[in-house]
């Protein structure tokens, strides 16, 4: 077998190890999950991650006939890449979270809706970045087009609010599965499916699931360019090394959110900032995209990747740190807090 294959099946190993774990620590407790046992569990996954990512800055062999380390390389934009797509999952995870509260998605159901809108989450991005990254194998010219979308997608997020893409009301599937049977009265119902006087019935977190998966479509399109702005653009990796990279960054970045969904209750002034940070990050991404066919620039950031990497991080460090330091009376985070307070009452 190749090396990457190798690394592909440690990969896949660590991932069913880290699911596995999360998905029973989360769903085999009787009290609630404390902010302070989320945290160290958030924190555990996040440190795999990254001590992932170090063992191919340290490990992954070089190819032969390339001026650069590939291992270098590599570990850089996996981290990169996971940080970009970690930071998109965190703001995404509260638009889950505005979903579970405007339909009333009491807490005993969420975390099992949670575990499923991560499940989709990850098919939709593997299948995303296959079909992406091969199409810019043929198509170079795409790098450009997804530059637009990234760049489009960062001034749509500045300026629009999470109620205004998620009111699931106007949702397509929403609309058709609630036409097409009767809804079960019981808004706490665990099921997906109901009978009542022998008709089958949709329950609301069967209709919250397809509300789930839609969006996941729609920030798997936000996702994918941003994690082919990263990867894509090196020429010293070949199409399965940057596969093998997107996808891996991809899937570490949602692991670990079930944890941190417990935990975003309490600390949701440390990411009030998150999301003109993912903005900036989107734009950045995008620009550099974009700006690509000027050769001194390509060869710039193809040459010192490491400053993309600085960028993002210290884009990150600075959201966090600005959403502590700043402080305000009325902010979304507290508008989220008091609206799953109600839905748990």
């Amino acid at each position: 077998m190749s090396v990457l294959t190798w690394w592909w099946i440690a990969f896949i190993v660590i991932f069913l190890i880290v699911y596995v774990i999360d998905m029973y620590a989360t769903g085999h407790r009787h009290e609630e999950i404390s902010i302070k046992s989320s945290l160290s569990w958030t924190a555990l996954w996040i440190s795999i991650a990254l001590l992932f990512g170090l063992a191919i800055f340290l490990f992954f062999p070089q190819n032969p006939g390339t001026d650069a380390k590939t291992s270098t390389e590599m570990g850089i934009k996996f981290i990169s890449g996971y940080l970009t797509e970690y930071s998109l999952s965190v703001d995404n995870l509260f638009v889950f979270i505005m979903i579970f509260s405007m339909m009333a998605i009491n807490k005993e159901n969420q975390p099992r809706l949670l575990k499923l809108g991560i499940l989709i989450s990850i098919v939709l991005r593997v299948l995303f970045i296959f079909l992406g990254m091969s199409l810019l194998q043929k198509f170079e010219w795409l790098i450009y087009l997804f530059g637009l979308l990234l760049v489009w997608t960062a001034f749509k997020m500045l300026f629009s609010k999470e109620e205004d893409t998620v009111n699931p009301q106007t949702n397509i599937l929403y609309k058709l599965a609630s036409k097409l049977f009767p809804i079960d009265p019981d808004v706490h119902s665990p099921k997906f499916f109901t009978k009542i006087n022998g008709k089958t019935h949709l329950t609301m977190i069967f209709l919250c699931l397809l509300v789930l998966g839609s969006t996941n479509i729609l920030f798997s399109m936000d996702s994918i360019p941003a994690i082919i702005g990263v990867i894509g653009e090196t020429d010293v990796l070949d199409l399965a090394e940057k596969n093998f990279l997107a996808i891996s960054s991809n899937v570490f970045a949602v692991m670990g959110l079930v944890s941190l969904f417990f935990a975003l209750k309490g600390i949701m002034g440390m990411f009030r900032f998150l999301k003109h940070g993912v903005c900036f990050i989107l734009f950045f991404i995008g620009a550099k995209m974009l700006l690509g066919w000027y050769e001194p620039i390509a060869k710039f950031f193809n040459d010192y990747s490491w400053i993309s990497l600085a960028i993002i991080l210290f884009t990150l460090l600075f959201s966090i740190i600005i959403s502590k330091v700043i402080s305000e009376e009325v902010d979304d985070g507290k508008e989220i807090e008091e609206k799953l307070e109600e839905t748990e009452k």
